[in-house]
Parts: structure tokens; C-alpha cells; sequence
């Protein structure tokens, strides 16, 4: 009797994990319209490797920083076409326009920012921080670029003057590499994804204290922030989930399976959802029903390696907002940017 009990107990197990499997999909509709449409793709021609972080200006162009490239790509989105590519940057990460100045600022995996004109495209100056210049993040009230940077000892949050084109006195130490960081429009606080110790830091520019949340969850790279909700997003990699964080207090309330390999993350506010491609070769989109509830809505397949996109609501003039995502390339097509349609 016991090896039969086995084999039952053995078959109840898999009856109920495919129950499971059953009930998880049917979460998301099948019948409901798609949160984003492919509508296009924009050829990236010359350019082979991995690709990192996209910059938007608001008057409509797009910033593609192809790391395996060595090369900055200036997208016209009006013409959705390459009309600029600034070549001899190595391997270009992090990538913001001031509207300000005029001026793209590029982070160079090598330890550099390079600043341009962004009419022109001719370099500007350079300011070099020795080690990994990552993520970039730009303050419009401040008129200030800040920059990820560095490892261990040398890790911190420093800031370029974007009028002056100079490095401020002052930086924020970490401990350990800055990935994402998100920073507060209303209030004093700079969220950053520590990785390599499972920590998530705040940085207060007021106050110039640095605390730190310990997380169970590694491989948080991406990062969005929902401000008004006091919400903080983190995909992670180990294991692949979306997590969400009470900002005024550093709780994790919730957590959901998410896209392997995410390297982005992005917070449609108007819409009250949650954009995260990953390298899996899908999108995961989220619906914040409130601030304690989410949803997974869809899981849109793309393409192996797709991993960074660019997200920043209506761009220009244009009618409707888009997704852009970076598809390196492959063996049998070129890169390119595919453009998705948002739909309410």
C-alpha cells in the first residue's frame, strides 16, 4: 500500500502544480486588447552588439547607446530613422539631454562622461571618474547630471554641473556599484539598486545621510519610481520577479514572477502600469489596480537579447506614446528599434 499512496501523492502533486500553471494564465486575458501593439521598427544598420540605455529629448529624438558599438545613435522618431551616430565613445552606458543647455551627456563603461553639443554633436569636454560611469540621471531643476559610478571603495552618486560642464565638489558614497537610481521630483531622496550586496540605498541630498534596505531578492539592476503613491519598482534577476517597495518605510509589500534577465523598467503613470523587457525575449506588463495591488496583464513576446528599451510617455507631438525597445543583432537580421503603440 505504500509505494500505491506514493504514486497518488506523486500524482496529486503534478495535477495541482498544473493547476496552478492553469490558473496563473488564465490571470492574464486572452480577450483583452494587448497593452502595447508592434506599429514599426526603426533599422540600426551599422551597429552590432550588445545595447544599453536610451535618452530622450522632447522635441522628439531618441538616444541609443550601443555598447558592443562603441557608438552613440541619434534617432529622429519624426523621420524614425538614424541621422547621427557618434562613434569612438567605448562602450557607452547611460545617457541623458539636458533641454537647458542643449547638451548629451554619455557615461563610458571605461570611467568617462563625454558631454556634446547636441545640435552639432561635437564633443564638448570630458570628465573622467576612473571607473565604470553607469547610469545617468538628470535634475532640471538643479540644471545637474547625476552619475553612477565606480566599485566597492569608489562606488558613489557624483554630479556634473550642466551649465558648466564641471564636476561637483561633492559626492554621495556607496560601498558598493550604483546600477539604476531613481531620484524624487518633490522630495530630497535618491533611490539606487545596489546589486552586488542585495541592498537598496536612499540618498538624502538634504540631509547627505545614506541609509540602505538589505533585500532576499539579487540581481536588482532596473528600477521606476511612483512618487505620488510613495512606490518604489524593482526587477530582479535571481529569481526573475517584480518587486514593490513602500518607499516611506523600506517594507517590500508584494512580489511577482517576472522576465528573466530584465535590464530596464518603466512606470506608465497615466496609465497606472508597469513595463519590464527582458532578455527571457518578452515584455511583462503590470497593472496597479492601487498602490498594494498589482496584476500581470500580459507577457509579450519579442526576441531573445531584448532587454533595454526607452519609455517616456508622448514624445513631440505625436498622438500616442511609445515603447521602444533595442534589438541587437542577429545573425540573420540587423539591429534594430522596434516601436510599440501604447493602448489605453
Amino acid at each position: 500500500m505504500k509505494p500505491m499512496w506514493g504514486v497518488l501523492s506523486a500524482l496529486l502533486v503534478i495535477i495541482c502544480l498544473m493547476t496552478q500553471g492553469v490558473s496563473q494564465r488564465r490571470k492574464i486575458n486572452p480577450d483583452a486588447p494587448a497593452p502595447l501593439t508592434l506599429t514599426g521598427a526603426i533599422p540600426l544598420l551599422d551597429v552590432t552588439g550588445r545595447i544599453d540605455h536610451f535618452g530622450f529629448d522632447p522635441k522628439g529624438r531618441l538616444f541609443v547607446s550601443a555598447l558592443g558599438n562603441n557608438s552613440e545613435e541619434i534617432i529622429d522618431l519624426s523621420a524614425q530613422k538614424v541621422v547621427q551616430s557618434i562613434t569612438g565613445v567605448p562602450t557607452p552606458q547611460g545617457v541623458v539631454y539636458s533641454p537647458e543647455t542643449n547638451k548629451l551627456f554619455v557615461a563610458s563603461g571605461k570611467g568617462k562622461v563625454y558631454i556634446y553639443d547636441a545640435t552639432s554633436f561635437s564633443l564638448i569636454t570630458s570628465i573622467d571618474f576612473h571607473d565604470d560611469a553607469d547610469n545617468l540621471r538628470y535634475d532640471p531643476a538643479g540644471k545637474l547630471v547625476y552619475v553612477g559610478y565606480g566599485d566597492d571603495e569608489s562606488a558613489a552618486i557624483a554630479m556634473i554641473d550642466a551649465i558648466t560642464n564641471k564636476r561637483v565638489d561633492e559626492e554621495f558614497k556607496l560601498g558598493a556599484h550604483p546600477e539604476s537610481f531613481q531620484l524624487e521630483k518633490s522630495g530630497p531622496n535618491i533611490f539606487v539598486n545596489l546589486p552586488d550586496t542585495k541592498q537598496i540605498a536612499i540618498v538624502n541630498r538634504q540631509t547627505r545621510a545614506v541609509s540602505k534596505w538589505p533585500i532576499t531578492l539579487g540581481g536588482n539592476f532596473p528600477m521606476a519610481l511612483d512618487e505620488a503613491d510613495h512606490r518604489l519598482f524593482v526587477a530582479t534577476r535571481t529569481p526573475p520577479r517584480l518587486a514593490v517597495f513602500d518607499t516611506t518605510s523600506g517594507r517590500m509589500i508584494v512580489t511577482f514572477l517576472s522576465v528573466q534577465d530584465a535590464d530596464d523598467l518603466y512606470y506608465d503613470a497615466e496609465r497606472r502600469r508597469i513595463y519590464i523587457p527582458g532578455g527571457e525575449g518578452f515584455i511583462s506588463v503590470f497593472q496597479q489596480k492601487d498602490p498594494d495591488h498589482y496584476q500581470l496583464i500580459a507577457k509579450i513576446r519579442t526576441t531573445i537579447g531584448a532587454r533595454t528599451a526607452g519609455y517616456s510617455g508622448k514624445v513631440g507631438k505625436k498622438a500616442f506614446d511609445r515603447f521602444y525597445l533595442a534589438i541587437p543583432a542577429r545573425a540573420d537580421h540587423k539591429a534594430e528599434v522596434w516601436i510599440y503603440t501604447v493602448q489605453d
